[in-house]
């Protein structure tokens, strides 16, 4: 007969402990392979699970950004803070199903090298343009309009590139923020920035622990 033990009080707060605070890739859902690009990216992404530092997203935001980009069919995408490649993988390999590309910018060339590396082991550096140099001058100076934007830079910076790309973003375009759960107060000043903007509409999601904003253009 099976006898199930009562669980102490301290023993469910360890329980909870734990929960939270394992790491968010081991418990992301990751997609379906349906052609060999996914059964490569698959395998990047999951040998490289629990890996990657160095002010990169979990797995679990990375699937946030690939369904977006997914839902709303994007193609033409940027992303403000490459780090080494982790989110860049997942909103490349989204737009390797939509036909669209990915132009990303790195200020750190350690970085810049380490993500161009990772690119061509999972396979999408086809569907990425990676540039070197600070995106406070780079982002300004983008040519043409884009239908996805992704800022996971200089957090004080934030408004500033929302500023610049907002005018870029066609309608139904989305500028997603990267870390909104900070409690600094330049990142309330962004998030009360874009939640009161008349030309757009921004929601939090609740299943990112680092706090992901979405601002879709009316």
């Amino acid at each position: 007969m099976f006898i199930m033990k009562k669980i102490t009080k301290p023993s469910f707060i360890l329980l909870l402990t734990v929960m939270f605070y394992l790491p968010a890739n081991i418990m992301a859902q990751y997609p379906e392979a349906e052609n060999e690009l996914d059964r490569k990216v698959l395998a990047f992404l999951k040998g490289q699970s629990g890996q990657w530092r160095d002010m990169n997203v979990p797995a679990s935001d990375g699937i946030i950004l690939y369904d977006l980009i997914l839902k709303g069919n994007y193609k033409r995408a940027v992303e403000i803070g490459t780090s080494t490649g982790h989110s860049g993988i997942w909103i490349a390999w989204a737009l390797s199903k939509t036909g669209g590309k990915l132009i990303t910018f790195e200020i750190d060339k350690d970085r810049y090298e380490e993500a161009l590396a990772n690119f061509k082991k999972a396979g999408v550096e086809e569907y990425i343009d990676a540039h070197l140099g600070n995106a406070h001058q780079l982002v300004p100076e983008l040519k043409g309009s884009y239908d996805f934007v992704f800022s996971d830079a200089d957090k004080d910076w934030y408004k500033n590139y929302f500023i610049d790309m907002a005018p870029k973003l066609v309608k139904n375009g989305c500028f997603v923020a990267h870390n909104t759960n900070m409690r600094s107060g330049v990142m309330r000043e962004f998030v009360e920035y874009i939640q009161n903007h008349k030309d757009f509409t921004t929601t939090l999601d609740k299943n990112s622990r680092s706090g992901i904003s979405i601002s879709y253009k009316k």
